[in-house]
């Protein structure tokens, strides 16, 4: 089980101090949480992708990569990274880059995000989000798994005798994650795929992702991975934590009440009848643990600790309370409680393992440059990427 946190990278007007931080302030914020999480050990952090004010991670991989510099061990993912506006073949060679440059600390969430405006800029329809969503995922699983691809779509030009580069670290791409807050059609893309499924499970009521996730499941064993139990399912949520309960609602309430999606709303209400986190490290763990009882077990746990308007200390604050009041907690209850054959998140290593077992990964050699391309019928000289693997890699 992995526990971590996750953002959009908002930049908020605080409504407390009335102060609202420039672009640089939230850009070195978000590094310094990201560090602080990897110094307490919690095991991943999620950045997000948006290209509109008032929000600042328009390039994921980039302030990825500098976390990444500055990290010793913690997971590098993303909340979000548009599936439907991205070039399939850029995010092939950014996220495998990635992957190099963190030495296998990668994973990501793909989404067709919420900001409807993005399509146009990019030249997208967003009535044709799904399907988007659909034929770019088909081709980046291909772009990372096969040294030459021929490809022809709907929505870019077509690809004849195309290498995506650098390839995935040891030949094995970065996990991926298909997240979704309504769409029935992205569940079954993770379930046919093997792929991981990650709910939000932020502001909507309890019940709404339940059905999703249970959907995934089910899926996920008609197409042969495994068990529905056996489904690799992550979760979102929000959290505020204080020593006392009134001191964690009392801190948290002008964020809620000021924040505009929530104005005119019930602190009080949104505690009992969403999956919002708002109390004391036991309330927090005992909600965290419903999540398990209504989802059964899973593999990631992530909190959103910095949205709002919130200032880096309270972030900072949360970032230690998760750390060493909460996580220590949940990952005894979990462990105890977790069924048999339910598989660990995973990891880079453990998707090397699976690939080759005992074996060595495949380092990937280009054959030599002849001016615009590489000589050979192969790209490589150890030719098909394929041959020696134990069994197909799920990611």
């Amino acid at each position: 089980m992995q526990f971590g946190i996750f953002g959009v990278g908002d930049v908020t007007r605080d409504p407390v101090s009335g102060r609202t931080p420039s672009e640089a302030e939230r850009i070195d914020a978000i590094v310094r949480i990201a560090r602080r999480a990897d110094e307490v050990g919690l095991d991943v952090v999620a950045i997000g992708e948006h290209h509109n004010p008032p929000f600042i991670p328009s390039s994921p991989t980039t302030i990825l990569a500098h976390i990444a510099a500055l990290t010793e061990r913690i997971t590098l993912s993303t909340s979000v990274t548009l599936i439907t506006t991205n070039d399939p073949v850029r995010i092939a060679e950014e996220y495998a880059m990635l992957q190099h440059l963190a030495k296998g600390r990668v994973d990501l969430v793909l989404g067709r995000g919420n900001t409807a405006p993005v399509y146009p800029w990019f030249g997208q329809d967003i009535h044709k989000g799904v399907e988007l969503a659909l034929e770019n995922y088909n081709l980046l699983h291909r772009l990372w798994r096969e040294d030459v691809v021929d490809w022809e779509g709907n929505f870019r030009s077509t690809l004849q005798g195309f290498t995506s580069t650098p390839r995935p670290l040891d030949d094995v791409p970065p996990f991926v994650w298909h997240g979704s807050i309504r769409t029935p059609e992205i569940a079954e893309q993770a379930a046919y795929y093997g792929n991981g499924f990650f709910a939000n499970n932020v502001l909507a009521p309890y019940g709404h992702f339940e059905r999703l996730v249970a959907f995934y499941r089910q899926r996920f064993a008609h197409h042969g991975h495994g068990t529905p139990e056996q489904a690799i399912v992550g979760l979102g949520g929000q959290v505020h934590i204080a020593r006392r309960s009134q001191d964690a609602v009392a801190a948290f309430r002008p964020y809620f009440e000021g924040f505009p999606l929530f104005r005119g709303s019930s602190l009080d209400e949104y505690r009992k009848l969403t999956p919002l986190s708002v109390g004391s490290p036991q309330e927090v763990i005992d909600k965290t643990m419903d999540f398990r009882e209504r989802f059964g077990d899973y593999q990631r746990q992530l909190w959103n600790v910095d949205g709002m308007g919130q200032p880096l200390e309270a972030a900072l604050e949360q970032v230690e309370l998760l750390a060493t009041e909460v996580v220590p907690v949940l990952r005894k209850e979990m462990a105890s409680l977790r069924a048999p054959g339910v598989p660990d998140a995973p990891t880079h290593a453990g998707l090397v393992r699976a690939k080759y077992g005992d074996a060595r990964p495949r380092q990937p050699r280009p054959n030599p440059n002849r001016g615009d391309n590489v000589t050979g019928a192969s790209p490589y000289q150890d030719g098909d990427p394929s041959v020696g693997a134990r069994r197909p890699l799920v990611g």
